[in-house]
This record gives C-alpha cells, structure tokens and sequence, in this order.
C-alpha cells in the first residue's frame, strides 16, 4: 500500500515563494493498494493535481472520503478532474445518515451559487454514501472505521486496513484531555482519549493534524486542532510505527517547517517526520 501527500496545508492555500517546498495546497491524500481504486482522503486544494494525475492514469474507479465540510477540505472537489469525466465512477463518503444527506450535504456547496458548477450537471457516475463515526465500512479492498473527533462542527477520521498494513488519518482534531496529564507509555491513557487510541492501535502510519505548537494551542484550545507533542505521546501509548505532521498552519513558513522538522529527527519509537506536497511512502518499504 502507498500513501502520496498532494495536499497538507490548514484553513486556506498558501501557494508562494515562502511554502514551496513543503507545499501550499490544502488537504488531499492519496491512499494506493497493489489492486483496487485509489483511495482520496479529504479534496482540498491538493485534489486538482491530483485529478490531472488519475486522469492521465486512466484511473476508471475512484473512492473519496471526506472528513468534514470545513471549505479547506472541500476547496478542490469541484475542480477534481474525474468529477467530469463520463468514463469514471467514483463513490463519496461523506460523514451524514445516508447516501441522500450526503448528496444533500456537499450539493450545500455545489448549487450554483457558492460554486457556478452544480451537484447534477458533473459528467461522471457518482455515489453517495454516509458514513457514521463508530462504525466500520469496505470499500474496494479496504476496511475503514470511522472515527469521532474534536471540532468545531465535527469531523470523522478514518482507520484504513489493507494488504495487511494500517493508515490512520485523524486530522481536525483537538485532544479530548491534556495527554501531559498521565499519559505515558507504562500508564493508562486518560478516559477521554480511549477511542482515539485504539483507533491507532499498532497503525504502521498516523497522518495526524499537528496545527498549533503548544503556546498556540493553549490559546486557541476550541479551535479544534492539536499540537506536535500530543501526537507523538498517543502514538507511543497506542504502538504506532511512524506518525506524519499534518494540516501545517498557512503562516508556517518552510523555514519554520525545518526548524519542526529538525526537532523531532531524532525520535525513532515512532519515526516522526513532516508531510509535504509530493512525499510518497511505501508501507511495504
């Protein structure tokens, strides 16, 4: 299974001299089995380039799974090149009671109003479905639980299990309880945090939102976005191998990147780094 970053930016885009190197289109990844669809998680901006990409592909099936309806996890949808291809079908899983709400929830956005294109006038064969946090649900070759977190709104993370490897995508989230309050590796983790770790249980990747650094955290704790050190202590307590840095602020600048990345180089249980527009892994690797 392969995982390629073709967005990793919070709250807006932020294309320019200053982000070139990590990247300045909003959220969109790019999950890949040996055999079966690609798996689209979140279309913010990251989703035009990647729609060129399946095109020239010839990719004929697509799954996207949105997380929540916040506008930079839905910026590039409309501009996501299968949507207007007759030859592809694609099946939308967006967080709602049923496969009409769904419908009804991202045609919110798509009526010709807020975006000139509409919901019905796109050339390719879509499915809506909805997805519940708490339950499980295939798609192609993956098995995929939702997941409840803390944010403004709302928002469901994902577990992906596939090829005997584990994904797990939680980004808008902020922590449930204060992980320096006890949480370490030889203690029980706090009640709250319960269904965040098991949801990393022994995951060979966590894509985590890390927005804030503490400070800011401690001053935009309802903002619904979490901090570098929370993820690496739930990733230690839950086993997991590797954790990526995600949903970068639109004001962290490259420089400010390197300098996040250089702090946490050195931590191997699990290996930390940074995701950047471009960054494929290879979890046979």
């Amino acid at each position: 299974m392969k995982v390629r970053f073709w967005g990793v930016r919070g709250s807006i885009p932020v294309p320019g001299p200053t982000t070139a190197r990590y990247g300045g289109n909003s959220s969109c990844i790019e999950v890949r089995a040996k055999e079966g669809p690609p798996l689209i998680l979140d279309c913010g901006t990251g989703a035009r380039p990647l729609g060129w990409d399946l095109l020239a592909r010839k990719v004929p099936n697509v799954e996207v799974l949105f997380t929540h309806f916040h506008m930079d996890h839905l910026f590039g949808f409309p501009f996501f090149g299968p949507i207007f291809s007759p030859n592809c079908d694609l099946t939308v899983c967006v967080p709602a009671y049923s496969g009409v709400d769904a419908q009804s929830k991202l045609g919110r956005y798509l009526n010709g109003i807020y975006h000139p294109l509409r919901i019905r006038d796109v050339a390719a064969q879509i499915r809506f479905e909805g997805v519940r946090p708490g339950r499980v649900f295939e798609r192609g070759p993956y098995r995929i639980h939702g997941v409840s977190l803390n944010h403004p709104g709302g928002s469901c993370g994902y577990r992906i299990e596939c090829e005997g490897k584990v994904v797990v995508y939680l980004t808008d989230t902020a922590p449930l309880a204060r992980p320096d309050e006890g949480l370490t590796v030889d203690k029980p983790p706090p009640a709250p945090e319960a269904r965040v770790l098991k949801a990393m249980s022994e995951a060979d990747l966590l894509i985590m939102d890390t927005m804030f650094s503490w400070e800011e955290y401690l001053e935009k704790m309802t903002w619904g976005h979490a901090y570098p050190e929370y993820a690496v202590k739930l990733a230690k307590a839950a086993g997991v191998r590797q954790v990526a840095l995600f949903h970068h602020a639109p004001d962290a600048s490259d420089e400010a990147l390197d300098q996040l990345a250089a702090k946490w180089s050195t931590a191997t249980e699990p290996r930390v780094f940074l995701a950047r527009e471009g960054l494929t892994l290879d979890l046979e690797g």
